[in-house]
C-alpha cells in the first residue's frame, strides 16, 4: 500500500524544511527534535524534502520505498495518518457552513479514528481459549486491569473524545479545564480532575483538539508529570496542529507522540491556526 503525498506548506522562505506525513517506521527531520509520521504501510518511506520554490510555498513530498532507517526515542514523533475518512472529517470541520451539530459529530467520528490509530500496538492485552460454538480457540482480550488514562481538555476535547469507549475497551476519564488569554494567549487552569498520583506505567491520551501556540497542551502535560507520568506514556490527539506547538512540546517533551488529523502551517497574531477551522469549542458547543 503506497503513500504519496504533495504539500504545499507556506513558510518563510529562509525556514527549514517542515516535512509532510510518511509512514510510521521513517522520518523526515524538522528539527532535532521532531520526526513526522503517517501509520499507512508496512514499508518504510524514502521521504524528501524539497526547496523547490512556487512563490512563497515550500513543497514537501514523501513516497513510500523498502530501507529501513533507525527512528530515535529522544525524538517527538508526529503521527498524520492519511486514511481518507480522517481527511473527509476534517474537511466537514473546516466547512464554516457546518452546523453545529454536524461539527460536533464530525470531531467525534474524527477523534474515534485518531484513538484508533493512536492505541496500535499500545494496549495490554491478555490471552488464553475459549470453547467457541465450533470448537477451542486461542484469543486474545485487550486487558481490563489497566485501563487507557484519557485526559480531554475542556470544551472541545470533549467533543473530540466523544466515542473513545467505543475503541477502548476500559478507560478512564479526568477532566482539565483550561482556558487561553485572548490578548496574552497565556493558558489559565480553572478545572483539574486528575488525581494526586497517576499509577506508574499508566498510558495516557491528552485530547486538545487545536494545537495552536501550544500553550494549553504543554501546561496540561506539565500536571501530568507532576503527577508521575513519563513522557514516552503520553500520546496528544489533536484535530489540528501547527509549527508553534509542535515545536514546543518536541522541545519540552522528547519521547512524546501526538497524532494529529493535519498539520496547518501558520498560526495568527490571535492564536489562531489558519486556515484551521475556527474556535472549536463554540462550534462544537453552539457558544
Amino acid at each position: 500500500m503506497a503513500c504519496r503525498i504533495n504539500s504545499p506548506i507556506r513558510t518563510p522562505l529562509n525556514s527549514p524544511c517542515f516535512p509532510a506525513v510518511h509512514s510510521r517506521q521513517n522520518a523526515c527531520v524538522y528539527n532535532n527534535n521532531i520526526l513526522l509520521h503517517s501509520p499507512s504501510t508496512f514499508h518504510s518511506p524514502k521521504v524528501s524534502c524539497s526547496n523547490r520554490r512556487r512563490g512563497a510555498l515550500l513543497v514537501v513530498k514523501s513516497q513510500t520505498a523498502t530501507e529501513k532507517r533507525p527512528v530515535s526515542d529522544d525524538r517527538m514523533l508526529v503521527f498524520v495518518p492519511p486514511h481518507p475518512l480522517i481527511k473527509h472529517w476534517i474537511s466537514v470541520l473546516r466547512n464554516e457552513q457546518t452546523p453545529c451539530p454536524i461539527f460536533k459529530n464530525a470531531m467525534g467520528e474524527l477523534g474515534r479514528l485518531l484513538i484508533y490509530e493512536a492505541s496500535r500496538d499500545w494496549l495490554p492485552t491478555v490471552t488464553g481459549e475459549i470453547q467457541s460454538p465450533m470448537g477451542v480457540a486461542s484469543v486474545e482480550f485487550i486487558d481490563p486491569r489497566e485501563p487507557v488514562t484519557i485526559v480531554p481538555i475542556l470544551r472541545a476535547g470533549l467533543a473530540l473524545v466523544e466515542h473513545a469507549s467505543s475503541v477502548l475497551p476500559a478507560t478512564k476519564t479526568y477532566h482539565l479545564g483550561i482556558s487561553r488569554n485572548e490578548e496574552t494567549l497565556q493558558p489559565s487552569i480553572y478545572l483539574n480532575k486528575l488525581p494526586d498520583k497517576i499509577p506508574e506505567g499508566s498510558r495516557v491520551l491528552v485530547v486538545d483538539p487545536m494545537l495552536a501556540t501550544g500553550g494549553t497542551i504543554v501546561a496540561a502535560i506539565d500536571l501530568l508529570k507532576e503527577r508521575g507520568v513519563d513522557n514516552k506514556q503520553i500520546k496528544v490527539i489533536s484535530a489540528v496542529a501547527a509549527p508553534p506547538a509542535l515545536q514546543k512540546l518536541s522541545e519540552k517533551f522528547p519521547g512524546l507522540h501526538v497524532y494529529t488529523g493535519i498539520i496547518d502551517p501558520t498560526v495568527n497574531d490571535k492564536g489562531f491556526i489558519i486556515p484551521g477551522l475556527g474556535d472549536a469549542g463554540d462550534r462544537s458547543f453552539g457558544t
